[in-house]
């Protein structure tokens, strides 16, 4: 390879869009209803959910529901299976009585030598369970966490969905939040890089506001620098502590 080649190279490689790390917990159904089959069918992955570039993901180090002020874990439950050739998880979950469920997992981290760091995203999604409609802005008591600010389980597309981040209970001012769209099977495509991954901050309450234009499933990463380190070969890493929430945007129909 000539000079001008590998500099070009190098110039290439230094410029490409890093794509957007997410862990996802997305359910079958946000809302069960009086008549629908009470079981909820739980996926973990860790992806880029624009562009279903599906990563390996190791058995997390946590999952569960909280539900009534309690959490109970679900973790025994998960059952592997591989897409694209990466392990992805999945649980079911039987509802036996009306309630808001919220489903989270605390995944294992995850070394991006790209990045040089860890990562680790503490995430969740929320299904109302026959109609009790109580408890959907309750936090879980995650080190990060996404605290919804409108209902999250009726959030119409196109509507304007607003959270605030929290780190360590505080609200975490002036932090990066990326916003992606979980563009099942690809057919999607973005005008540009810029568009794929979304990306807003939160003002001095932690508190952010996003515009869901399309129907489906959309992931919040709120980005934070933790105070904690993982040592890897004798060096010390940094940790990208990330609070998600999935919600699902629906249409009226006509």
């Amino acid at each position: 390879m000539n000079l001008f080649l590998k500099s070009a190279s190098i110039v290439a490689v230094l410029v490409a869009p890093l794509s957007a790390h997410f862990q996802t917990v997305i359910t079958d159904k946000s809302v069960v209803e009086q008549g629908d089959k009470p079981t909820i069918a739980i996926r973990y992955e860790f992806t880029h959910p624009f562009e279903q570039d599906i990563m390996n993901m190791i058995k997390p180090t946590e999952a569960g529901v909280f539900v009534d002020g309690e959490k109970t874990s679900i973790l025994g439950s998960l059952k592997e299976s591989k897409k694209n050739k990466q392990s992805v998880w999945s649980a079911s979950y039987a509802v036996k009585s009306p309630g808001v469920y919220q489903f989270f997992v605390d995944p294992a981290p995850y070394f991006e030598p790209a990045e040089n760091k860890f990562i680790r995203h503490q995430t969740k999604t929320i299904v109302n369970a026959f109609g009790a409609d109580e408890g959907w802005d309750t936090p879980i008591g995650l080190k990060a966490e996404i605290i919804p600010l409108a209902r999250p389980y009726s959030v119409l597309t196109g509507g304007l969905f607003s959270a605030q981040v929290l780190y360590k209970g505080k609200a975490a001012a002036d932090t990066e939040v990326e916003i992606e769209y979980y563009n099942e099977n690809g057919k999607l495509k973005a005008p540009n890089d810029s568009y794929v991954t979304l990306v807003t901050k939160t003002d001095a309450n932690g508190v952010f506001h996003a515009a869901l234009p399309l129907e489906g499933w959309w992931g919040f990463a709120a980005l934070i620098d933790d105070d904690e380190t993982i040592e890897k070969n004798g060096v010390k890493y940094p940790i990208e502590l990330g609070a998600v929430l999935w919600i699902k945007t629906q249409s009226y129909k006509k």
